[in-house]
């Protein structure tokens, strides 16, 4: 199974950095989302996170997102219940989101996504 490594962009549309390590078992999105074509940007990540939770007991996913758009917002969110859907059966899951402390807008984002998927995120200030 091969990493995904994609540099992040800001031109025309605002494209996040992607580290997936297979070896580290840890997935790392960080920048902004703001695209076009959400769903084709993150139906490969999601598609990596299944195929790489079918072969391993334990994932950490590292987000470092501060600004995603709604269409982002489904995707992650998909993520998210992909990672809880593994927890439930077994699974070691580590979430964790890095945010600047008086973005309260984000704070609340991501208090909704632990209410809509029940999966704990370890929300971490800077």
């Amino acid at each position: 199974m091969k990493d995904i490594t994609i540099e992040g962009s800001h031109e025309g549309y605002f494209i996040p950095t992607v580290n997936f390590s297979y070896e580290k078992g840890v997935c790392e999105i960080a920048g902004e989302s703001f695209l076009e074509e959400t769903n084709k940007f993150y139906a490969p990540l999601i598609e990596w996170i299944d195929e790489y939770i079918s072969h391993k007991p334990e994932i950490t996913f590292n987000c470092k997102l501060s600004y995603f758009n709604t269409s982002s917002t489904k995707s992650l969110l998909d993520i998210f219940k992909t990672l809880k859907r593994f927890e439930n059966n077994g699974g070691k899951v580590k979430v964790n989101w890095y945010f600047e402390k008086d973005d309260f807008d984000l704070k609340e984002a991501i208090e909704d996504y632990i209410i809509d998927t029940g999966l704990r995120i370890n929300m971490i200030d800077y």
